[in-house]
């Protein structure tokens, strides 16, 4: 047999190739709590294996491609859960303080892009290399990274998929890494205490609601019978894929007005518009939890598959200006969270609590931030203002204006 070996896998062979690699990156994730400490998702662990060893290979034993349909819907379904987290109830239940933190991420996500953009064209690099190593990877993570590199590819940013899943790692190991310590320091500096009264923070849960108490009743009855369950869960999906259907029709209508758009956003905007009526009207029957669960299975799998294709070699090149850009967004995130995060939602504990939970979404994801939080209540004491505000901003409102940002700077700027 002659080598290197050429293997294009069909959709078939590609679903079943990234279920490998989900599997393998939580089994690795088990052994290595390190990773599980930095919560780097098993599917990114994975896929990077995957890529590594499919670099190994490549030119000498095995040239690898996979299909890629199958991708591009699990990350559709993905977003469309998150438009159905995106009820404006939330930011009543929150008040003033999520506004003005949903406020300040928005707009440091406008000033990573902008530092991203400057330091790039100092390097004589096109500018949309410096919004892809800017919100696209740090404020959005690693699934707005391979959403978006496809689209900055046609852009004519070679390698952005790979750029962009690059720095949203990088993110998320220094997010999980400072965002504890920079809460920590400003808890000892200020001789901060938690209020006495506080009780445990909840669970977190990417998609929060704050249900009634007719209403969390009702949802326990019906999942307590397995052939509710079993319905429920069809009713959830087929809302998905009624929202991803409706939305291709507007994903349409924006590439035919030439605004560049990933796929995902006529999808998330009819899931944001369902949820937001069904708040009112209670008419399609939403249940949060299960429609995140269906997100978060979309999401894994998503990764992985696009993992797989992941050209390695194309990072070499631009080894030193993304590392000058991304030290620089870690400093811009550092300074807001000590200074204008801290005061901004009122120099107390629960602040402090805050700062350290923005370091950790607005470099990497929510779940780090969630993460970096855990660790200073379980020191401190709890911080129930901080695990409702953080949330609610972290887990989808910022994913909506961090798109607007991404499509309007990269539109200035292609």
């Amino acid at each position: 047999m002659e080598l290197p070996i050429n293997l294009k896998l069909d959709i078939i062979q590609s679903l079943a190739l990234a279920s490998l690699v989900l599997m393998l990156g939580t089994w690795v994730k088990r052994r290595m709590t390190m990773l599980d400490r930095l919560n780097i998702p098993a599917a990114v662990v994975g896929g990077l294996l995957c890529s590594l060893l499919l670099l190994t290979l490549r030119g000498r034993v095995l040239n690898l491609e996979a299909d890629t349909t199958l991708r591009d819907l699990f990350m559709i379904a993905f977003f469309t859960t998150i438009g159905f987290g995106a009820s404006l109830q939330l930011l009543r239940i929150g008040g003033v303080q999520v506004l003005l933190y949903f406020g300040l991420a928005t707009v440091v996500a406008v000033a990573q892009n902008a530092i991203g953009i400057g330091i790039a064209q100092a390097f004589g690099l096109h500018p949309l290399l410096g919004i892809i190593a800017g919100s696209v990877s740090l404020a959005g993570g690693p699934a707005t990274s391979l959403a978006f590199g496809p689209t900055f590819e046609q852009l004519g940013v070679a390698g952005a998929t790979t750029l962009g899943l690059a720095s949203a790692t990088f993110g998320i190991t220094l997010g999980g890494l400072i965002g504890g310590p920079v809460g920590t320091h400003l808890i000892h500096r200020h001789r901060l205490l938690a209020a006495p009264s506080s009780r445990k923070a909840p669970a977190f849960d990417p998609i929060l609601e704050v249900p009634s108490a007719n209403e969390l009743k009702d949802e326990v009855a019906a999942l307590s019978e397995e052939g509710a369950e079993r319905s429920e869960v069809l009713h959830s999906i087929l809302l998905i894929a009624l929202a991803m259907g409706i939305g291709t029709v507007i994903s349409q209508w924006f590439n035919a007005h030439r605004i560049v758009l990933p796929a995902y956003i006529g999808a998330m905007l009819v899931a944001a518009l369902l949820r937001n009526l069904d708040d009112r009207f209670k008419f399609v029957r939403l249940l949060p939890s299960q429609i995140e669960a269906i997100g978060n299975i979309s999401l894994s799998i998503f990764i992985a598959m696009a993992l797989m294709n992941l050209r390695l070699w194309e990072l070499v090149r631009l080894a030193l200006p993304l590392v000058v850009i991304l030290v620089a967004q870690v400093i811009l995130v550092l300074l807001v969270s000590y200074t204008i995060s801290f005061y901004l939602m009122g120099r107390d504990y629960d602040s402090a609590v805050m700062a350290g939970g923005f370091v950790g979404f607005m470099l990497g994801t929510t779940a780090n931030a969630m993460a970096c939080m855990d660790a200073l209540v379980q020191k401190f004491g709890p911080a129930p203002r901080a695990y409702l505000v953080v949330p609610i901003v972290g887990a989808f409102l910022i994913d909506f204006t961090n798109a607007l940002i991404i499509t309007t700077m990269s539109n200035l700027f292609q």
